[in-house]
This record gives C-alpha cells, structure tokens and sequence, in this order.
C-alpha cells in the first residue's frame, strides 16, 4: 500500500427520478466523487450493506418504501451513516422527522449543485468528527513518537541510515530482531519519517489474545455479531486508515489470520465479523518478529505468499551483543533519564559499569532499561555500586566477571537460562518476568512449555 492519498467521498445516490438520478450523478462525478446510484429502497439498503458509503443522498419519495423507513434502515445498521435528505415534496413535519432520525442536512428538489456539493462537504466532515469521537471512546489515540534512538556502532547508523530511506516510500517492511532489541521503536521511526506521520499509528499485538479476540480487534465486529457484541466497534485497520499499522509478532498469528491479512495486503479491503459489506482502508503495514520466518514457511508455519508481501522491504536489528560499544551510551542515556524522571542524581561507579558492560544482556535493549531503572531507584546515597546491581549481573562480576557461553552454547540455552534467571529473581510471579523480559504473558507460557518438552 502506498503513501495515503486524499480522496473525495463516496456517495450512494437514492432517487427514483431517473433524468435527476443521471444529472446528480453526472456532476458529482465531474467533481471527484465516487457516485453509485440506486432507484428504489431495497436496492439502496443493499448497495449500503454491500459497501459503506460515506454519504447517502436519500429522495423521500420512493416507489417500494418511503424514504423515512430507509432512513431508519440505514441508521440501524449504521448509527454513523452520514445522510443528506432530498425531497420535491418537503413539508416541515418530514424534515423534523428525518433529523431525529439521524439525518445531518435536507435539501429541497430542484437544488442547484453548489449548494448540494457544500451539503455533501459539511456532513463528510461532520462523519470525520463522529469517526475519531468514536475510535477515541474506543481506547485508541494516536501515538507520539518522541522515542530517542542511542547508539553510534556502525551496524546501528546503518540501521538508522536504512531507515531514512525506506520511511518515505510508503512500502509495506518486515522488521526482524530478537525480543527487547526496538522492534517497535522502528517501526514509529518509519512512521514518523513517512508521508503518513500526521495520521495514526497503531499497534497489533498478534501474540497477546487468541485468535477470536484478535480478529475482533483487527477487524471490527458489528452489532451482534456475537454473544456481548453490543455495538458496532471499529477494527484496527479502520482505526488506523491513512496512518500505519504495526502488527507486532506476526509470526505467531494464525493461519486464518493470516489469510486475512494476505488479503487486505492484496486489496486494500476487508469485511468486520458479522459484516458483508467490504470496507476499503489505505494503510501502510509495518510487521515485527523474533521468529525466523524463512525457517516457518519451510515447515508450513506461515503462509510463503504473506511472507513476500510483508517483507517487501526488511530490516534486521542487531541484537545489543553485537554492538557492545552502544552498552555505555545506552546507560548513560537512560541513567540521566531515570534522573530526571525521579529527581534523583545517581552515578555508575566504574566498577558497575565493567559489570554492566560484560553483561550479555539476552533481553537486549528493554532489559537494559529494566535494569538501569531499577539501580537508579533502588540504589543507596548517588553512586550506584557494584553491589547495587540485580544478581544477574553482579553475582557474575563478582565471581570474577561473566563467562560467555561455550561456543556450541544455543541461543535457545542461552534465552532459556535469562527467562528462568528473571523467574527466580522475582520469585516465580510469571506477569512481573514478563514485564521484565518485555514479552507478554501468553508468549512466556509458551517458551515456558517448549522448554519444557525440550
């Protein structure tokens, strides 16, 4: 999907009268709008249901229903329906009754067309003010990216240099890292840098919910459509329209999922749960994984099509081992953070920083803020000591400094020892290792059993 493009609004033309149906229909057309006509109140109430227009202009007078009646049709399936009510035989009653019932303007026929298009501006505007009053009673907001990117190895530059070139083409990126090593962060920066930086960003945790949650979430679901369904909820993707979507940890979502996302990558559409009616976004579509997604398609796990579309451009984050010289910068960065945020003063001792700087840090970048956030708080008087540090580190620097893993040590051994060190530390409560390891709840179960089974 390429960078947004603003577009006039799609209107269903409702009229029986076939010569002002062609007229109407004609000039808006001249005028940029997408224009889809019906001549009867069954066929408009399909065409809506079919796919959402972003305003109707309804004729009261119609052959197999009034007008009224389609009016409340269209409100019921559609509460944010944007309507413009047009009539030759307007009396004050019907006007009253079609602005209870959810019309935002009423026009008498003949209507010049300027007066028309100014109707059909305002209520498109009116319908943006509902939409974002609705997707923010939703619980979502556009982000504020004001993340700070440390470093100064050359594999991160290059990574920030890549960045900067990609951001503006709009193109969907796959980014690939280990967990805790910013995944997200670039994705905002993508964000930020892109065309889109002014529409919403929003992030899709594929690995947070099971897969009915998740659909909903993405997707939407209408009113109905299932057992608490209440009313109509906005997806993601809608939320997101003209913005970027991040889906975060796409390799564990699953195979329906997949299929879904296959198919909004390929066509810009998609329908709610519950819905029939397909609703087209213009999005951009940044995914995330620690997975080697090469390795799952190999054996099945994850759709070779999806692959392609979402690695069109890819970015692999180095994981903190391998840019050692950032440690410092990154400590230093975060301790004056955590200063400021807490109004304290404190120092890394030389001594803790060697420890620090010998850590291997498999938790990469979020566990480094983990920690730094917990000795600048923790830490007596404002000189963090080597004794200040959590036993993760400490106890390996006080046996003479950490001992890297042998050489035919796995990366799996070597994730499996951290997530089960963190465990100990925090005494077996799984929410808080998690918080600390910066993976979700579920995610930890799983690693949890797989090694079990190991």
């Amino acid at each position: 999907m390429t960078a947004a493009v603003k577009t006039a609004a799609n209107i269903l033309l409702v009229d029986d009268d076939e010569t002002f149906r062609k007229v109407m229909a004609s000039e808006l057309t001249r005028r940029g709008y997408a224009v889809t006509s019906a001549s009867s109140g069954r066929e408009a109430l399909e065409m809506a249901a079919a796919n959402t227009p972003e305003v109707t202009l309804l004729d009261l007078g119609l052959p197999d229903m009034h007008g009224i009646d389609v009016l409340a049709h269209l409100r019921e399936n559609n509460p944010a329906a944007a309507i413009i009510v047009l009539t030759g035989h307007g009396t004050i009653d019907t006007a009253i009754q079609a602005i209870r019932l959810g019309a935002q303007d009423y026009l008498e026929k003949p209507c010049p067309i300027e007066k028309l298009e100014m109707a059909v501006q305002k209520t498109c505007e009116h319908a943006r003010l509902v939409k974002r009053q609705r997707i923010l009673e939703d619980g979502y907001s556009v982000v504020n990216v004001g993340e700070r990117l440390v470093g100064s190895s050359p594999a991160f530059v290059k990574l920030l240099e890549d960045v900067t070139r990609i951001a503006p083409t709009g193109s969907t990126t796959l980014i690939l890292g280990e967990t805790g090593v910013g995944k997200e962060v670039i994705a905002r920066l993508l964000h930020a840098q892109s065309p889109r930086r002014d529409a919403p960003f929003v992030v899709v945790d594929c690995a947070s919910l099971h897969d009915n949650l998740l659909q909903s979430e993405i997707f939407g679901h209408e009113k109905g459509s299932f057992t608490g369904a209440t009313r109509q909820k906005h997806g993601l993707f809608e939320v997101a329209s003209g913005g970027t979507v991040f889906l975060d940890e796409v390799g564990d979502a699953s195979p329906d999922i997949q299929a879904k996302l296959l198919r909004i990558l390929e066509t810009g559409q998609f329908r709610r749960l519950g819905g029939t009616g397909e609703i087209a976004v213009d999005v951009r579509v940044v995914a995330a994984t620690n997975r080697d997604l090469r390795r799952a398609v190999g054996r099945g796990h994850f759709r070779e099509d999806l692959f392609y579309r979402l690695a069109t451009f890819t970015l692999e984050i180095p994981p903190l081992r391998e840019r050692a010289e950032d440690i410092r910068l990154l400590i230093e960065y975060f301790t004056a953070h955590f200063n400021k945020k807490f109004s304290l003063t404190q120092v890394v001792s030389e001594q803790a920083m060697q420890a620090l700087l010998a850590h291997t840090w498999p938790g990469n970048v979020r566990e480094l803020i983990h920690v730094v956030e917990q000795i600048v708080v923790l830490s007596k008087g404002d000189r963090i000591r080597l004794e200040d540090l959590p036993g993760s580190v400490h106890e390996r620097a006080a046996n003479g400094g950490f001992t890297a893993p042998s050489a035919d040590t796995t990366l799996r051994e070597v994730e499996r020892r951290h997530i089960l060190s963190v465990l100990d530390r925090v005494g077996g409560n799984r929410a808080q290792a998690a918080g600390i390891l910066g993976i979700s709840e579920r995610n930890l179960y799983r690693r949890l059993r797989k090694y079990q089974k190991a």
